[in-house]
């Protein structure tokens, strides 16, 4: 059994009827799902899934074994049974500020050419990168570099490559401790500007906004020392 990523060719699509493939105090399996699972920093959507039964809240989405997705319920939330239509409906305000905060992030690796990233974190409220870097900008000049890039209104897209074609340009990898996910034999690209000189170019599986404007304002309000090459780098959206 497999779940189909719908978020992979449509970010905004908020709801969606599904089939409920299994479903435990594990979680709940869907033929097909809106819903982003937890990996890469970005947190697992929330929401609702509705039958004509009953419905129940759903937590988080996290991976499940063979490229699946489980929709865990609050805890003694009722469960649609197995071979149920369901509606499967996100949680939408959080959804969006984790796809404008990630997309930002990813002009923020523009902003830092050459340094590995070390970790991340998404969230609706404050995000964080760690680069590989000795002495970073600063936050002001990062802050005035990042609302250019987004107010020029760049926009964001997205191709597949074979891990072979991926292979043959290892800096596309800006991640140190996490690398692309293989076996499936292609990898996802996210491009932020023209494809003939794109801003930003790297392989990640998130979900991101439709173009830079969408983001909004951004304030860099943080800068740490996380170890001898270590910085930490902290944004925040201004705004809703």
């Amino acid at each position: 059994m497999t779940t189909e990523l719908l978020y992979r060719d449509d970010a905004y699509r908020r709801e969606v009827e599904a089939t409920v493939l299994a479903a435990g105090p594990d979680g709940v399996l869907l033929d097909r799902t809106p819903f982003y699972a937890q990996a890469g920093g970005q947190p697992g959507d929330a929401g609702l899934l509705r039958w004509q039964a009953g419905e129940t809240p759903i937590l988080k989405a996290v991976k499940g074994p063979d490229d699946t997705v489980l929709h865990l319920p609050a805890e003694g939330a009722a469960l649609p049974p197995v071979g149920a239509t369901v509606t499967a409906a996100l949680d939408w305000a959080p959804r969006h500020r984790h796809m404008r905060m990630h997309t930002a992030l990813h002009l923020l690796c523009s902003l830092i050419p050459g340094a590995g990233v070390t970790g991340g974190q998404i969230g609706a409220d404050r995000s964080r990168l760690d680069f590989d870097l000795a002495a970073p900008p600063t936050k002001e000049w990062l802050t005035e570099r990042l609302n250019a890039l987004i107010a020029e209104d760049h926009p964001v897209g997205e191709r597949w490559i074979s891990e072979e074609e991926l292979d043959a340009e290892p800096g596309l990898v800006r991640t140190l401790s996490v690398q692309p996910p293989r076996g499936a034999g292609r990898i996802r690209l996210v491009r932020i500007g023209p494809e003939a000189a794109p801003v930003d170019l790297q392989p990640c599986g998130g979900t991101h906004v439709r173009s830079t404007a969408e983001i909004g304002r951004v304030e860099v309000t943080k800068l740490e020392n996380k170890g001898k090459q270590n910085r930490r780098v902290y944004l925040v959206l201004q705004g809703e």
